[in-house]
């Protein structure tokens, strides 16, 4: 009972002992932040690269791809562990925008755009698939421009008629999707009207929509150059759809200004480069379809998506006439993204998925290169596929852990040195115990016992202060950008994700404060020692 008593009564005595609290408190609290920060921002790495392939990505890593992609597909689709497939192609070309003359380097990925939409969350990524449900596709269209409707009269603050306007008026099905997405909009929020999209900034059209008291027209739609019913222009070319870092610039508020010049449908050039070696380019001009925001910066700045069968023929990976050896060479794709049901290992599905697709190998329809192009696939879980961007985030995320884990350790020097002093100065409470029966071991473990107490009390303070701090850090951002805007930490026109990662793991939690206990402990033991092997009567005497 007295060791708990003189624990208590040590922890109370002294300011001292509040900088040793103190110092336990501040290195976990920075541990918490960075383990936080740092894992949130691993975890939605991982999250966008999950929704983006699917599950299990099964390639060979050559460009020339793999046949026998559909036979397999249909296949994999019997087995009850398989929700949906979709096969990719990839290519690489230059992307030209007639109206600016800007070219830009891009990967082109051919896709199967309704398959997509069932095996990843790639129409989560979609502007104008959002607020205009359905018209997104990757057909031939043509450029839909905004029409005018019927004058409705204009007033001042004071009421007084200023004159007539034209109200502009979408063309169809956009006009619909858009009146669709509102109502939905109002049932999910209480009736509210929506106001614009939050990730774009407002356009000339919004800011005069808002001031007639019109709902907007989120994105940008040509307007023609005389009024009349909305309609469509130009000729009819296939879908593509952008990466919008290419036609987008995105602000330090995190929300994406338009360019003016590249309205919905407008045209854009393609150069590809095909799976033969061959320097001749295809040239293949499109319609800007929609924009894609996966929230990986490398992925939003270089690709570009465009129909899968079209983007096979254009770069010979289609079926064709062997030039050698006669026969027809099955089509070729580059990937296919698998989706899996939930519960299932994706490791073990994933080498039952390569097994199957090696058998392939003495299938009679292939030549002996096409045999080398099967034997070569591997099945991947989306992680492994994307080992690549993430295993580098791992790395930097325990190295600042570990950086910041090595400063921690002053809490335990500072430890060690106060519970050193704090046993200098109670020598004669020291001799005191001991002259009345109490034992070297029980002396010893009233100063461990005290350490322990400063470790406790010292990571439930860090923890606390670390959680709220981790939970709010985004508005902590704010409050110092209205300070001053050079306060501003998180530069969202840098970092692909809107916000700072602020999630702390409750593994994360627990596993640091027992580390700050373990380390006060261990920073008592050397005084510990020390009070134990004094001797009762030089205490007494000295203390």
């Amino acid at each position: 009972m007295y060791k708990l008593f003189l624990t208590l009564r040590y922890l109370r005595s002294g300011v001292i002992a509040y900088f040793a609290i103190a110092a336990v408190a501040l290195c976990t609290f920075l541990i918490i932040v960075v383990m936080s920060v740092m894992g949130g921002f691993l975890d939605k790495l991982k999250f966008k690269a999950r929704g983006l392939l699917g599950d299990i990505v099964v390639d060979n890593a050559m460009y020339q791809g793999f046949p026998l992609y559909d036979d397999f597909i249909a296949e994999i689709k019997a087995w009850p562990e398989v929700i949906d497939a979709t096969p990719v192609v990839y290519s690489y070309g230059l992307l030209r925008f007639p109206q600016t003359e800007q070219t830009a380097l891009v990967r082109v990925v051919g896709i199967r755009l309704e398959a997509t939409y069932r095996v990843n969350a790639f129409e989560e990524s979609l502007f104008y698939q959002k607020y205009y449900p359905g018209t997104t596709h990757l057909g031939e269209q043509r450029q839909p421009r905004l029409g005018t409707a019927d004058p409705m009269p204009v007033y001042d603050s004071d009421g007084r008629h200023e004159g007539d306007i034209l109200r502009p008026v979408l063309f169809q099905p956009f006009r619909d999707a858009l009146a669709q997405f509102c109502e939905a909009w109002r049932n999910a929020h209480n009736g509210e009207e929506f106001a614009g999209p939050d990730d774009a900034t407002e356009t000339l059209l919004d800011d005069f929509l808002r001031e007639q008291g019109l709902p907007p027209i989120p994105g940008v739609f040509e307007l023609k150059p005389e009024p009349g019913e909305a309609d469509e222009t130009g000729n009819a070319y296939p879908g593509l759809i952008i990466g919008r870092e290419i036609v987008a610039k995105r602000d330090k508020d995190g929300r994406y200004k338009r360019h003016f010049f590249y309205p919905r449908g407008c045209e854009v050039l393609l150069a590809l480069l095909t799976s033969q070696f061959d320097t001749t380019a295809i040239k293949q001009p499109f319609r800007y379809a929609d924009d894609s925001r996966t929230g990986i910066h490398e992925i939003d700045s270089q690709h570009v998506y465009c129909d899968f069968d079209l983007l096979q023929k254009l770069i010979y990976m289609d079926e064709a006439e062997r030039a050698e050896g006669g026969g027809t060479a099955p089509a070729r794709c580059s990937q296919i993204q698998v989706k899996i049901a939930d519960g299932v290992d994706a490791g073990e599905l994933s080498d039952r998925l390569q097994e199957l697709y090696q058998s392939y190998v003495q299938d009679a329809r292939l030549d002996d290169f096409e045999r080398n192009l099967v034997d070569r696939i591997e099945a991947m879980t989306w992680e492994e596929s994307q080992m690549h961007i993430i295993a580098p985030v791992e790395k930097e995320r325990i190295l600042v852990t570990i950086l910041f884990g090595t400063i921690s350790l002053v809490a335990t020097v500072l430890t060690l040195c106060i519970l050193y002093m704090i046993v200098m100065q109670k020598t004669r409470d020291i001799g005191i115990i001991k002259s009345i029966g109490g034992s070297s071991a029980g002396v010893s473990l009233i100063f461990v016992s005290y350490g322990a107490a400063i470790g406790i009390v010292g990571s439930v303070l860090g923890l606390v202060g670390g959680f709220y701090f981790v939970k709010y850090i985004n508005e902590f951002q704010q409050a110092l950008i209205w300070i001053h805007p050079a306060l501003q930490v998180w530069d969202r026109s840098v970092y692909s994700f809107d916000e700072i990662p602020n999630t702390a793991r409750t593994v994360d939690l627990i596993r640091v404060g027992t580390v700050a206990v373990v380390t006060s402990i261990v920073g008592a033991f050397a005084a510990a020692r020390r009070a134990g092997t004094m001797h009762p009567v030089e205490a007494l005497r000295y203390g």
